[in-house]
C-alpha cells in the first residue's frame, strides 16, 4: 500500500463526506416518519387503555372516568412491555439515551431492526397507559436504529455508522419537539464524542431536514409559545439560585432513580414482572393525581404560564416525581426529557413567588434541571429557548444553566446518562479536546540526525559494529550515499539473512516500506496512526517522498512528548 501523505489543514475531510451527508437526507425523512408513528402510537393506546376507543386523537389520560381501575391501566401496560422486552428485544428497556450511548462507544453503532420495530412499540404501549414519561427517549433510539441499519446497508464504517446513528436519533428529536440546533447541539454535548466536519454535518442536514418536514406530518410551531419580560442586573443572584437549586434536584433525581433500581434488583423476581410492579405505584399515583400521567405536555404548558397554584402544583410534582423515579427504575421503555421539564417548571413556580420577574423562573429552572441531569448545558438553553421562543429569557438560562451543569458535575461522578453503561463495567469520559498529538508535528518530537547504516557496509562489518556488545538501538535506518532511506535492518533480520546466501553488504539485505514512512510535516497523531496500521514501533522521518532522505527517526516513546506537553500546561505553575 503506498503511503499517503495528507496535506496540512485545518479539517480532516475527505469525498465520503459527501456520501454520509446525502444519506442524512432520508435518515431525516424517517426521523420525522418515526416521529409521528411514536406519537400516533401513544395517542392510539391512550384512546384504548383510557377511554376504551379506537382513536388517535391527542386525550390527556387525565380526563379518564375509569376510578379506583386506572391503578390497574399501568399495571397491564409494564405487564406487556415486560413480556416485549422478555421475549422481543431486552434493549427496549430504558430510556433510550444511554443505549444509544453504549451501542455509539462500545457497539461499533450497531443496532438491530428488533429495536427499530419495538421501541416504538413498547414506548406507545407505557406511555399510552399512563406511564410518566416523554417521547424523547425512544424516538431517540428508534432514530438512531434506523440511522444505524441504513448505515449497515450501504456497508459503512464504523465512524460512519456512529454518524448516521446520531442523525436518525437527533432527526426523531427534533421532529417531536421541534429544536433542530438543540438537537444538533445534543449530539455534540452526548452523543458524538467529536466535534468533527465528518460527522457535525451530516447530523445538521438530518436535524434541518427533519425540521422543515415536520409540519408535514406533526403540528408546526412552538409547545411552549412564552414571552418573558427582560430582566435587569438585578436577576444575576437569582439565576445563580435558581441553577443551584437546581443542579441540586437533579442530583437527587439522579441518586434517588437508581436507588429504586437497587431496590428492584434485589427482588426475587425476574426483571420481565418489574415494570409491572412500577406500574402499580404509577396506578396509585395516577388515581391521587390524574395530571400525573402521561406525557405532561399540559401540565408544563400550565406551570410556564403560572396557571397553577403553588401547593396544587407542589402536590402533582411530589407525585410525578415519585411515580417517574419508580417506573423508571423498574426497567420499563419511556424517555427523561418531559418529566424532568416538568419537574424543573415546578421548582421554578416555587421561586416565582420569591424572586423578582416571576414569569421566567419555571422556565430558568426547567432548563437547568435539564442542564444539571444531561450534562449539557448548551443543549438546555438552547432547547428551552426553542421550545418557547422566548429571546429574553436566553441570558437568564445560560447563567442558571451553566451553574447547574457545574454544581451537578462537582457532586455527582456520573449522570443519569452514563450511570447504567457505568454498572455494566464500562466508563464513559465526556470531556474531550483537540488531540495533543494532533497540535505537535514529527519533526518537533523526533530524534534528529540518527545513526545510520551506509547501504555499502559488508555485513560481516555491519553485525560487529551495530549489532556486537554495544549495540544502542534494537534497529538502525539504512542510507545510500545520497542519504535516501533504504530500510530498516535490525538483528533478527541480520541473523535471518546469515544462514542463507549472504548480500554482500547491508543495502541489498534491507527491504523498501513506503507506509513504514513519515514526513516531518505531519502530525504526531497521523504518524501514530500509521505505527498502529504497520505494527511498527519507530518510523524513518525522511524529507520527501522522492529523495527519500533521512532527517530523523519517530520511536513511540517520542509520540508521548505531545501528551508530556499537555500534562506540563494543565499542571500548576513551581
Amino acid at each position: 500500500m503506498p503511503l499517503q501523505i495528507q496535506a496540512n489543514r485545518d479539517y480532516a475531510v475527505d469525498r465520503r463526506l459527501l456520501l454520509t451527508a446525502g444519506l442524512a437526507v432520508p435518515i431525516g425523512l424517517l426521523g420525522t416518519a418515526a416521529a409521528w408513528l411514536l406519537l400516533t402510537l401513544i395517542h392510539f393506546f391512550t384512546n384504548l387503555f383510557f377511554f376504551q376507543t379506537l382513536s388517535v386523537v391527542d386525550r390527556s389520560p387525565a380526563l379518564n372516568t375509569l376510578g379506583a381501575w386506572v391503578i390497574a391501566v399501568p399495571v397491564l401496560g409494564g405487564l406487556i412491555v415486560g413480556l416485549i422486552a422478555r421475549f422481543g428485544s431486552e434493549k427496549i428497556r430504558g430510556h433510550g439515551i444511554p443505549e444509544a450511548i453504549e451501542a455509539i462507544l462500545f457497539g461499533q453503532s450497531r443496532m438491530s431492526a428488533k429495536v427499530a420495530v419495538l421501541k416504538p412499540l413498547s414506548s406507545g404501549l407505557v406511555i399510552g397507559s399512563g406511564g410518566p414519561f416523554g417521547a424523547e427517549g425512544p424516538i431517540i433510539m428508534t432514530g438512531g436504529a434506523l440511522g444505524s441499519l441504513l448505515a449497515q446497508r450501504f456497508h459503512l464504517s464504523a465512524s460512519e455508522r456512529k454518524t448516521l446513528l446520531v442523525a436518525g436519533a437527533t432527526a426523531g428529536m427534533t421532529a417531536v419537539f421541534g429544536t433542530p440546533v438543540a438537537a444538533v447541539l445534543l449530539a455534540v454535548e452526548l452523543l458524538l464524542f467529536e466535534l468533527r466536519p465528518r460527522s457535525l454535518l451530516p447530523v445538521a442536514v438530518a436535524c434541518a431536514v427533519a425540521g422543515f418536514t415536520r409540519p408535514l406530518l406533526l403540528d408546526a410551531g412552538r409547545l411552549f409559545p412564552l414571552h418573558t419580560m427582560d430582566l435587569g442586573w438585578q436577576a444575576l443572584p437569582g439565576c445563580v439560585l435558581a441553577g443551584a437549586l437546581a443542579g441540586l434536584l437533579s442530583a437527587g433525581l439522579s441518586r434517588a432513580l437508581y436507588a429504586v433500581e437497587d431496590l428492584f434488583h434485589e427482588l426475587p423476581l425476574h426483571w420481565m414482572w418489574w415494570p409491572a410492579l412500577g406500574g402499580l405505584v404509577v396506578g396509585i399515583g395516577g388515581w391521587l393525581q390524574p395530571r400525573a400521567l402521561g406525557v405532561g405536555y399540559d401540565v408544563i404548558g400550565d406551570l410556564l404560564n403560572q396557571r397553577l397554584l403553588v401547593e396544587a402544583a407542589l402536590a402533582l410534582l411530589a407525585v410525578k416525581a415519585l411515580i417517574w423515579v419508580v417506573a423508571l427504575g423498574s426497567g420499563t421503555s419511556g424517555g427523561v426529557l418531559a418529566p424532568l421539564l416538568m419537574m424543573g417548571a415546578g421548582l421554578g413556580t416555587v421561586l416565582a413567588g420569591l424572586l423578582p420577574g416571576q414569569g421566567v423562573w419555571p422556565l430558568v429552572c426547567m432548563a437547568a434541571t435539564l442542564a444539571g441531569v444531561l450534562g449539557a448545558p448548551l443543549t438546555a438553553t438552547v432547547f428551552a429557548y426553542g421550545l418557547t421562543g422566548d429571546g429574553a429569557a436566553l441570558l437568564p438560562l445560560l447563567l442558571a444553566c451553566t451553574v447547574a451543569h457545574g454544581l451537578s458535575a462537582l457532586v455527582m461522578p456520573r449522570s443519569i446518562m452514563t450511570e447504567r453503561i457505568a454498572r455494566r463495567g464500562r466508563h464513559v469520559h465526556r470531556e474531550y479536546g483537540v488531540d495533543p498529538q494532533e497540535r505537535l508535528r514529527v519533526g518537533e518530537v523526533m530524534t534528529a540526525a540518527p545513526q545510520t547504516i551506509p547501504a555499502d557496509r559488508p555485513l560481516a562489518e555491519v553485525a560487529e559494529r551495530w549489532f556486537g556488545a554495544t549495540q544502542k538501538h534494537r534497529a538502525y535506518p539504512v542510507v545510500d550515499e545520497r542519504g535516501g532511506f533504504l530500510g530498516m535492518l535490525d538483528r533478527e533480520r541480520l541473523l535471518t539473512a546469515a544462514g542463507a546466501v549472504i548480500p554482500p553488504d547491508a543495502g541489498e539485505l534491507v527491504r523498501e516500506g513506503e507506509t513504514g514512512l513519515t514526513l516531518a510535516s505531519e502530525t504526531c497523531r497521523a504518524a501514530a496512526r500509521r505505527m498502529a496500521a504497520t505494527g511498527l514501533e519507530r518510523l524513518p522521518v525522511v524529507e520527501d517522498l522522492q529523495t527519500r532522505r533521512l532527517v530523523g527517526i519517530l520511536s513511540r516513546s517520542d509520540l508521548l512528548k505531545a501528551v508530556q506537553a499537555q500534562h506540563a500546561e494543565e499542571s500548576l505553575s513551581p
